[in-house]
């Protein structure tokens, strides 16, 4: 059962969030997100643009496989080309040629990715660039002041991101500095267009994931994350904790599951009341010749698509399914040709956003949870290795 939430209101002006249906036989629900640049209904899948960009795919292209929200990094797009640049050139909706909404990353998520090369206290992160050497600093004051420069719909409070598994001490730091670093974010807050998401951090732990929501609770967001998974766990320890932790969020407020996202994965986490997801999956195992499909996943380089006239997915309506053949796709691969990871991008993008459309269709009709055994027992067969 969700904790009660005792915050001050949402910026109702700006971000407005509403259930419109529970299935009954799970914790899965179906809702619907109002930002400044439009409606996002929920579940949802957002797109992962770094670099102000979602990588081989053109914006006219998101829209077309239904994208309604995309994510981009605070960290990368602070290193290059700069938040001031970029609110010089009309923010980031503007800068990437994209008018629906925008999540951005506080950069927490570099905490892990790049601990190697940065040193953090309490006041923040000092990170060495893996590009030139040189050094910046991003504590909380810097991470909103810079989502704010970009002008994303929704921002994201600093936090530090563990590895899995850890030791309870490092786990214990993590959560109190979260919580820190969550109080000075929404301090340092100043624009009242976005909405600033809390994210809730404790590793494997209950207790401390219990302990950290009960602490960003009385801070208070207009929505929470569940941050800190799919860092080096195995899946089973990682959805214990998960079905633990997202009833611990408000039942008003979208609960937002950081970087986690096989389509099983999605299924599952949908199923426990999880609204918002995001991974570098479908482009990123596009752009290697690989193509999630309704019968599982293909490799396009493999000799037997070499004449192969069938679409990549029959009963899929994206673009590249439309037009082009797996022969042609496999050839473009077989070439290097940049066309080949693009088509395949585009393709994993309209699985991934067909996937939580006919997830938050079941939820509706009150049959998700006979949807997803259906969706998952097909996924396990894995057409192509």
């Amino acid at each position: 059962m969700s904790m009660c939430y005792t915050g001050p209101p949402m910026d109702e002006a700006a971000f407005r969030f509403a259930l419109e249906a529970r299935d009954p036989g799970t914790r899965a629900r179906a809702g619907v997100i109002e930002t400044p640049h439009g409606r996002v209904r929920t579940p949802i899948f957002m797109p992962v643009g770094t670099r102000a960009t979602v990588k081989g795919v053109l914006p006219r292209d998101l829209e077309g496989v239904g994208a309604r929200i995309v994510l981009g990094n605070t960290y990368h797009l602070a290193v290059r080309p700069g938040a001031d640049l970029v609110r010089r050139l009309g923010g980031l909706h503007r800068f990437m040629g994209w008018e629906r909404p925008i999540l951005t990353d506080s950069g927490g998520f570099q905490v892990f990715s790049l601990a190697k090369l940065s040193r953090l206290d309490d006041r923040g992160v000092r990170f060495k660039s893996p590009l030139d050497g040189s050094e910046m600093f991003l504590g909380p004051e810097e991470s909103i002041a810079t989502q704010e420069a970009l002008g994303a719909d929704i921002i994201m409070a600093f936090d530090q991101c563990p590895g899995n598994p850890c030791p309870p001490a490092v786990a214990r730091e993590a959560v109190d500095r979260t919580v820190l670093w969550a109080r000075r974010s929404r301090a340092a807050r100043r624009r009242e267009d976005q909405a600033l998401f809390g994210i809730q951090q404790g590793a494997l732990d209950p207790a401390l994931r219990r302990e950290c929501t009960e602490r960003l609770l009385e801070i208070g967001f207009p929505g929470y994350a569940l941050g800190g998974f799919a860092v080096g766990e195995e899946r089973g320890p990682m959805f214990e904790a998960i079905e633990q932790a997202a009833p611990l969020l408000p039942e008003d407020r979208p609960r937002y599951l950081m970087g986690v996202g096989t389509p099983e994965d999605i299924l599952d986490a949908v199923a426990l009341g999880v609204d918002m997801f995001d991974c570098v999956l479908p482009t990123r195992n596009g752009r290697n010749a690989q193509a999630f499909t309704a019968a599982g996943r293909l490799n396009l380089r493999n000799a037997r698509f070499r004449e192969d006239e069938a679409p990549l997915d029959p009963s899929c309506d994206c673009h590249a399914c439309g037009r082009f053949s797996r022969a042609y796709i496999h050839h473009l691969f077989r070439e290097e040709e940049m066309l080949a990871g693009m088509l395949a991008s585009i393709h994993n993008l309209r699985f991934y956003l067909r996937l939580v459309e006919d997830a938050r269709a079941a939820i509706e009709a009150g049959r998700y949870g006979e949807h997803r055994r259906d969706r998952l027992a097909a996924l396990q067969n894995i057409a192509d290795s």
